[in-house]
């Protein structure tokens, strides 16, 4: 019998993006563009979801009742969650090596592997939740 996989087989890079669910988005891209100097990178009208460039990373901001904001519930209070999840950009992006360390540490994958756009562009995805079930994406470099 093989021993489990117990050190990951990437490494992190950096926060490729963090996802704020917000009231007004209108109001929250004057803030960001405005105060911050955030620069409108891409907006995804089907998703509710406007994409804000900040150095290299992405602040990316969810209208709460646009098919991706919905999936958090109230917004931020007692029974909400403002942040709907970190991206960790890792190398190399290794399906199957994700795949067997996350089961050697018994974490689930949500889902299968998709393409999603970041803060280099789009590229491979792959979402697992951390011990208080926070929602954690692990993105590779664009294809």
């Amino acid at each position: 019998m093989t021993s489990p996989m117990r050190t990951p087989p990437f490494s992190v890079l950096r926060i490729d993006h963090v996802v704020l669910r917000v009231k007004d988005i209108e109001r929250a891209i004057r803030f960001y563009r405005d105060v911050l100097g955030c620069a409108i990178e891409k907006r995804r009208e089907d998703l509710g979801l406007v994409h804000l460039r900040a150095g290299a990373s992405l602040i990316d901001l969810v209208t709460p009742d646009g098919p991706l904001g919905r999936q958090g519930g109230a917004l931020a209070g007692v029974e909400g969650r403002n942040v709907d999840h970190i991206c960790l950009r890792i190398e190399p992006f290794d399906e199957s090596a994700i795949r067997a360390l996350m089961a050697a540490h018994g974490v689930a994958v949500n889902g299968e592997v998709q393409n999603n756009f970041g803060a280099e562009g789009n590229g491979p995805s792959i979402y697992i939740a951390d011990p208080d079930g926070n929602t954690v994406e692990l993105k590779g470099a664009p294809r």
